[in-house]
């Protein structure tokens, strides 16, 4: 090993080679896992790239390493949870510091090129290629999660000012809002079954469209029973849709590398435009017909 290199580098290359071995063990587990054959290849391949990542880093360090099972049982959990493609590309990107520390050995070790662009191109493309199931469904998820938002921030803010309580605007959006998750569930269904396809089962994308919908509707009315004060309740309820928003699109904005911040304020806009217009609507009822509950 040069004496210079183990000088200044030899932390960050056992780092990364730690991940390399990391992930070699990530993707060899989850092939095992896979009925579809072509995500199992897909993982195979990429599973014999790490590996040959990690033997680099041996001949460099001299020391053997072994996986860090709390790292790769932590990945996989991901993958069951949240899909393939949101879990492999979140492991990727954690490697995005290492792609300059390739760079710095392309003239003493010519093969961490190869290296370097398999790591910044090759397995993005791959995991591309990947059959992820939920990921399938997150148009049932947009479908019911943004129809909630929209719906019930518009609703709940509107009857804000009609009701002297928060508990009874937070019964009444709890009641809407299941009767609105079934009727979304049932439509989903029907969208699902007049436009087939071998990969979408019509009721698990009915089932996505509805939890979705019930669950935002959940994050929207707990606020009104928990405070009183209805200007508390009505803060904390657009606090939590902030959050639902950032939460679905920065896992969508991973997932299918999109814009973060662009699909963020799109939906912020229409969510919050559509409560402000409801909440002034409100406001005109209360005070010049005369209408409170």
């Amino acid at each position: 090993m040069d004496t210079t290199f183990e000088t200044q580098n030899l932390k960050k290359a056992l780092r990364q080679q730690q991940n390399e071995i990391n992930d070699h063990t990530i993707y060899k587990v989850l092939a095992t896992y896979q009925d579809d054959e072509n995500n199992k290849k897909i993982f195979e391949k990429i599973a014999r790239e790490e590996k040959a990542h990690y033997d680099f880093w041996v001949k460099i360090t001299n020391k053997e390493i072994k996986a860090q099972r709390f790292v790769v049982l932590w990945f996989i959990v991901l993958v069951k949870v949240f899909g393939t493609s949101f879990a492999l590309k979140s492991l990727e990107k954690r490697e995005a510091g290492a792609e300059e520390f390739y760079k710095e050995l392309f003239e003493i070790y010519p093969e961490s090129k190869k290296i370097y662009k398999q790591e910044t191109e090759h397995e993005f493309e791959l995991i591309d290629m990947l059959n992820d199931k939920k990921l399938l469904y997150a148009g049932a998820i947009v479908l019911g999660m943004n129809d909630a938002l929209v719906e019930l921030t518009g609703t709940l803010s509107g009857i804000a000012l009609a009701f002297d309580k928060s508990l009874v605007v937070g019964l009444t959006g709890l009641i809407m809002g299941i009767a609105a998750s079934l009727s979304m569930a049932g439509s989903a269904y029907l969208e699902a079954k007049e436009n087939p396809s071998e990969d979408i089962n019509p009721l698990i994308y009915s089932l996505y469209t509805g939890v979705s919908y019930i669950l935002t509707t959940a994050i929207l009315v707990v606020p009104f029973f928990i405070f009183d004060s209805m200007i508390e309740s009505l803060i904390m309820m657009f606090i939590g849709a902030f959050i639902a928003i950032l939460s679905y699109n920065f896992y969508i904005s991973v997932a299918k590398d999109l814009s973060f911040t662009k699909r963020v304020l799109q939906m912020s806009a229409i969510t919050f435009g559509v409560a402000i217009i409801s909440f002034m609507i409100g406001y005109l009822v209360k005070y010049y017909f005369g209408l409170e509950i």
